[in-house]
């Protein structure tokens, strides 16, 4: 009885760091002005955050204001929240966000003007997540 509770205690944590080991990433890069895109774009991050994905959200171009407080984020109905409201939510709960190198220096903005918790992108550790196996990519 022994032996065979502790193979039943094996194997169930050998496929508890199996499953670990294939969690899924998701990569969402997102550089549309359109709101409503962004919109959906971050609710679909979100719900891959909820189901247990490790969520990356890679903000460039005109959705790089979403990182900062420059500029308006309409709302929406439902759930009458802006497309910058959820990034805030994305971060709180534990999703990565980023801002494309290239913005920053590319307007009269500093790291000083992002949002707490997002940084600045490393384009090396960005293309070594998008070239892995376990990532998915959605691009709006």
């Amino acid at each position: 009885m022994r032996v065979y509770l502790l193979s039943i205690l094996t194997l169930l944590a050998g496929s508890t760091l199996l499953g670990a080991e294939n969690s899924e990433r998701l990569l969402t890069i997102l550089s549309t002005a359109d709101e409503e895109t962004q919109m959906m774009a971050l609710v679909l991050s979100s719900q891959a955050l909820q189901q247990g994905a490790e969520v990356t959200v890679l903000l460039c171009g005109q959705a790089g204001y979403l990182a900062t407080e420059v500029g308006e984020s309409r709302k929406f109905a439902p759930p009458d929240r802006s497309p910058r409201d959820l990034v805030r939510a994305l971060l709180r709960q534990g999703a990565t966000v980023e801002l494309c190198a290239i913005f920053l220096p590319n307007r009269e903005l500093t790291e000083e003007d992002l949002l707490e918790g997002v940084r600045v992108a490393r384009p090396a550790a960005i293309t070594r997540l998008i070239l892995d196996d376990k990532t998915r990519l959605l691009s709006f």
